[in-house]
């Protein structure tokens, strides 16, 4: 998603208690002890975009902690606002919102960080074949989340575009990823419980787009 910067965001993204600008320099490996219960599950976002998806989820979700990952700063400074306005005013402690490069994803998470749980929402599909390695289900991609997944920990998948998710059904295969639950069609075969649409779910149910999902685990 493109999006015009944002001159306030910098700003405002440094006073955020909850953001971090440069998480590749120090807290490899020590994510659950920053967190006010460190014991709590650790689910991630990558590619949290305006945020609206990961602000309902960790505002709903007190006993689970979450960091949402994204590049782009105007991005992060919307999703900032987003996260603060459904936290409405109260300790956000359970959140961290951090600029890092999806492709540098071991720069940033070890295997002392055991991610019990990732979401990929509407990923760039990436069509060309050149650049397929670059999508974030990749089964380079896959083998990199490994590396700090804690057993048993599952990716949830969401997309717009049919022939990404036939091909990140292989690619997740290949990397030895056992396949829960899958659908066609999100919405009349609701697989997520308490399911939270995102912007661009919502742009795509408008335009009678099917929404394809799957829930995959580390075997």
């Amino acid at each position: 998603m493109r999006i015009r910067r944002k001159k306030w965001a910098e700003k405002e993204l440094s006073e955020a208690k909850f953001y971090i600008n440069n998480p590749e320099i120090g807290y490899k490996n020590t994510w659950r002890g920053r967190f006010k219960n460190p014991l709590n599950p650790l689910y991630i976002e990558i590619g949290c975009g305006k945020g609206i998806f990961i602000a309902n989820l960790a505002s709903s979700n007190p006993s689970i902690n979450y960091i949402a990952i994204d590049m782009i700063e105007a991005m992060l400074g919307v999703s900032k606002r987003n996260i603060e306005k459904l936290y409405k005013g109260n300790e956000i402690n359970n959140l961290f919102l951090i600029r890092a490069n999806a492709e540098r994803i071991l720069d940033v998470f070890g295997k002392e960080d055991k991610v019990n749980r990732i979401y990929i929402n509407f990923c760039n599909p990436w069509p060309r074949k050149k650049h397929k390695k670059r999508r974030l289900t990749h089964i380079r991609q896959l083998e990199n989340y490994k590396t700090f997944l804690d057993k048993n920990a599952e990716i949830y998948f969401k997309t717009d575009n049919d022939e990404l998710f036939e091909e990140s059904l292989e690619y997740f295969k290949e990397a030895g990823f056992e396949t829960i639950v899958k659908t066609n069609d999100l919405h009349s075969n609701p697989i997520f419980e308490n399911n939270i649409e995102t912007e661009h779910e919502k742009m795509f149910s408008e335009q009678g787009i099917k929404i394809k999902a799957g829930i995959f685990r580390r075997t």
